[in-house]
C-alpha cells in the first residue's frame, strides 16, 4: 500500500470511528475562537474551557480585549499557564484586529499568521472551524505524535509534518483529518500507553505493539 492509500485508509477508518470529531474548544464566534486556540498551546482544551466563560464575559470583543488591564487578564488565564506570555499575545491579538482588520478576525492564513500569538496551528484551527477553509491540517502534539507512529512522516517539526499531511491527503480531508487525530490521540493513541489493542488502525499500524 502507497503512502497515500495508506493515509487515505488512515482518514476513512477514523472517519466512521468519529463521524462528529471536531473542535472541542468552547466558542461563539471566530474571536473567540481565535483567543481560545492561543490559550492551548501546551494546556488542555478542558482548563482552556474552564477559563474562557470569565474572559469573554469579562471581555466580549476585540475592542474590550484590547483595552483590558494586563494584570486582569493574567489572573483570569493564569490556570492555562504561562499567562504573562500568553496575556502579552492576546492583548496584541486584540490590538492588532482593532487597529488593522476593523475588529474582524481575517480569512486568509496570510493575515492570521501576522496576528500576535498565532502560528499556523492557530490559523488552520480558525480557518477550518471558523470558516470552513481547508488551508492546511492542524498539527498539534497530539498530531504530531500519531503522524510519526502511523508513518505518515518522518519529521519533529510540525511545519514538515503538516506539509506531509498536505502532499498525502486530498484537500478535502484535510480539517477532519486534524480534529480526528487530535480525538483518537486523546482516547486511544496516548503518549505513553497507547491502547493499540483497541485501535481502529491497529491491522496496519507500523508502531503496534
Amino acid at each position: 500500500m502507497s503512502e497515500a492509500s495508506w493515509a487515505r485508509t488512515v482518514v476513512r477508518r477514523l472517519r466512521k470511528e468519529y463521524p462528529d470529531a471536531d473542535c472541542a474548544l468552547r466558542h461563539e464566534d471566530p474571536f473567540q475562537l481565535a483567543v481560545a486556540t492561543v490559550l492551548s498551546a501546551q494546556c488542555t482544551d478542558a482548563m482552556v474551557n474552564r477559563v474562557t466563560p470569565a474572559l469573554f464575559a469579562r471581555y466580549p470583543t476585540p475592542e474590550a480585549l484590547a483595552a483590558a488591564d494586563p494584570g486582569d487578564v493574567e489572573r483570569i488565564v493564569h490556570s492555562t499557564g504561562f499567562y504573562r506570555n500568553k496575556t502579552r499575545n492576546l492583548l496584541g491579538l486584540a490590538r492588532t484586529l482593532v487597529e488593522r482588520f476593523r475588529g474582524n478576525v481575517p480569512r486568509t492564513m496570510a493575515e492570521l499568521l501576522e496576528l500576535p500569538g498565532v502560528a499556523r496551528k492557530t490559523a488552520n484551527v480558525v480557518l477550518g472551524v471558523a470558516f470552513g477553509e481547508a488551508e492546511g491540517v492542524v498539527v498539534d502534539t497530539h498530531v504530531q505524535r500519531l503522524s510519526r507512529r502511523l508513518g505518515l512522516t518522518r519529521h519533529d517539526d510540525p511545519v514538515k509534518t503538516e506539509r506531509d499531511l498536505m502532499r498525502l491527503l486530498p484537500r478535502k480531508d484535510w480539517i477532519f483529518a486534524g480534529h480526528a487525530l487530535i480525538r483518537h490521540g486523546r482516547r486511544v493513541c496516548a503518549a505513553r500507553k497507547p491502547a493499540c489493542d483497541r485501535c481502529v488502525l491497529h491491522d496496519r499500524c507500523p508502531s503496534r505493539v
